[in-house]
């Protein structure tokens, strides 16, 4: 049978304790208020659901039998990380795992009709939730990100501008790419280009930044637009196109970027050749493709 459990007027009290399932029962004053039940999966790694309700007080009570049973694993059965799957739509169970000390790591998606779950986790070792490492560890793990591509505008002397035809898009593009966790937007607008172009460039100063609305299943993001300088026409000659990504390179003058770029390439660089570039701007929703 599974240990009683307390934290002042809150008792779980056991319920089943057989086979690696160990429930309880969430009481106060006797009342009963929910149930709670931690599954020992095997190689220190344990799950654990549980019901409050909807109603006033479910957040804080959840919360608290989440820590009593978070401390109970570690500390009595010698778990090394507990998981918890919830159904997005809960979204007060999802606050009350994150708010006793697990972290958000991912969406698990559904089958069928199974709904997707938020999946959080928590460490035998992590710092505590009310400490200042443990509370910044899982603001950084709930709280949004946003997505930041790197992109440089490099012209010839003829004020044509390099666009890049790609391997998994129809449409042309500046060159560059998304930034990586933890690296500048410079530094990755630099990587990118010597990945796929074999450029070593030198990024100037930043001219715009370009905020992307969702568009044909790709989120929102936010364009770094850097300027690359100009240099002669002979300069693409060098370059060492990485075959996975970036099909050719070409000179593109505005009739070839109307007719080849993207919709958001072609309103950027309209308004850099119209000598209108605010240093922030949002790009209008592009039109859908014509249905084939």
């Amino acid at each position: 049978m599974s240990t009683i459990l307390r934290d002042d007027d809150l008792v779980l009290e056991p319920t089943s304790g057989s086979d690696g399932l160990h429930g309880w029962a969430l009481t106060i004053d006797g009342d009963r208020l929910g149930t709670i039940a931690l599954l020992d999966e095997g190689r220190g790694v344990g799950s654990v659901r549980w019901n409050t309700g909807t109603g006033d007080g479910a957040l804080g009570l959840a919360v608290r039998a989440l820590r009593l049973v978070l401390e109970h694993a570690f500390g009595d059965r010698g778990l090394l990380r507990v998981e918890a799957r919830v159904p997005v739509d809960r979204t007060e169970d999802v606050r009350a795992a994150s708010i006793s000390g697990l972290r958000r790591e991912g969406i698990a998606r559904g089958a069928g009709d199974a709904p997707d779950r938020a999946l959080l986790a928590r460490l035998h070792d992590d710092p505590p939730a009310t400490s200042r490492d443990g509370f910044i560890a899982l603001l950084n793990a709930g709280l949004p990100t946003k997505r930041v591509i790197s992109q440089g505008l490099l012209r010839d002397p003829q004020g044509r501008v390099l666009l890049c035809r790609l391997t998994y898009k129809q449409e042309w593009d500046l060159p560059g790419g998304v930034v990586e966790v933890g690296e500048s937007p410079a530094d990755g607008l630099v990587r990118e280009l010597e990945e796929e172009l074999g450029l070593t460039v030198q990024v100037r100063d930043l001219l715009t930044v370009n905020w992307l609305p969702a568009w044909r299943g790709w989120d929102d993001a936010c364009i770094f637009l850097f300027d690359l300088g100009v240099v002669d026409t002979s300069y693409v000659d060098d370059m060492v196109l990485q075959p996975t990504e970036i099909v050719s390179v070409h000179w593109c003058d505005t009739e070839t970027v109307h007719d080849k770029a993207t919709a958001a390439a072609i309103e950027l660089l309209d308004a850099v050749a119209g000598d209108d570039l605010a240093t922030y701007r949002e790009a209008p929703l592009a039109p859908e493709p014509p249905a084939v």
